[in-house]
């Protein structure tokens, strides 16, 4: 089994708002309301220090965040460019049947069939489905569509995804 992802990264800090320390973040998440519900993140690769929110409001596709202690615009723009990040804990309570994207890279992936395709690289987010990029051994990649259909299978405990594909998806 890959090793579980312990942080999610849910933004970034891309520029300073006003004078008193706030923050635009622009958020990486399926869900910007998850906001609304955050109370502590990291900043950047430091894992042991968590931030604290004190306010947030939204503004077009951004989220206008307080970080408490963070008072004064010269101190919010050491924060510009850093990437904002929950732990497992923070993060939200999954359906049935859904999965963090993070878990999933890496697993491998086999036809129902039982021929191995290859191992899932990327997920890349559309609205209207996910689209998985799986690679072979000799580096090419396959696009296979999130869906049922297509993926009849996704075992987290096995690191493994089953694919039935049509013709042509597997195609060189």
């Amino acid at each position: 089994m890959a090793k579980k992802v312990t942080h999610f990264k849910v933004g970034k800090i891309v520029k300073t708002q006003g004078l008193k320390g706030d923050v635009r973040v622009y958020p990486t998440t399926d869900d910007i309301y998850r906001f609304d519900y955050l109370e502590e993140f990291y900043v950047g690769k430091d894992r042991e220090n968590p931030w604290e929110v004190e306010d947030v409001r939204y503004k077009g596709n951004l989220v206008i965040m307080k970080i408490k202690g963070i008072d004064r615009v010269e101190e919010a723009e050491k924060l510009v460019g850093k990437d904002i990040y929950v732990s497992r804990d923070e993060s939200f309570e999954l359906e049935e049947g859904e999965f963090f994207i993070a878990d999933m890279i890496g697993m491998d992936v086999y036809t129902v069939s039982g021929e191995k395709v290859g191992v899932l690289k990327e997920v890349l987010q559309y609205s209207a489905n996910d689209v998985y990029v799986i690679k072979n051994e000799e580096g090419k990649e396959y696009l296979i569509p999130a869906v049922m259909k297509f993926v009849p299978e996704i075992d987290i405990e096995e690191d493994k995804m089953i694919i039935d594909p049509i013709k042509g998806m597997l195609d060189d």
